[in-house]
């Protein structure tokens, strides 16, 4: 795999996080566009790096530690504030985020886009669900 090939991916990674750190930055959330694209961007990185700096090691065991890492970062988004628990939703985003960025490294970019879109999806229906709270 080149240069340019790996370029694209990153870009890719960092476009299609983008979208979904846009909407959390829209509505003020504690991970917005920046952490969405660094999150991905890094994610793309490992995957790139397990499957072709170490030949013959297993890829999946870095997948598994990237899931892990960002479960990490993602608690770190959930609070409670009064008697709600905010966050949950960042919190998955940046795993999802996550698994867009895993997804472009290996070059499943169908899967990726697919993801993100419904992504985006699920994060548009806010207003839908607070209606219906109401």
């Amino acid at each position: 795999m080149g240069t340019l090939e790996n370029l694209l991916k990153l870009l890719l990674s960092a476009f299609l996080s983008s979208l979904l750190g846009i909407e959390r930055e829209y509505r003020h959330k504690p991970a917005g566009v920046r952490t969405h694209i660094l999150v991905s961007v890094g994610a793309t990185i490992f995957t790139i790096l397990s499957s072709q700096a170490f030949p013959g090691a297993d890829p999946a065991r870095v997948a598994s530690y990237i899931v892990a890492g960002i479960g990490f970062i993602g608690a770190g988004t959930i609070f409670k504030e009064e008697d709600k628990v905010v966050g949950l939703t960042t919190a998955a985003s940046l795993w999802l985020t996550s698994s867009i960025g895993m997804a472009v490294g290996v070059g499943f970019y169908d899967l990726a886009v697919f993801g993100t879109i419904i992504g985006l999806l699920t994060l548009l229906l806010k207003p839908i669900t607070d209606k219906l709270r109401a």
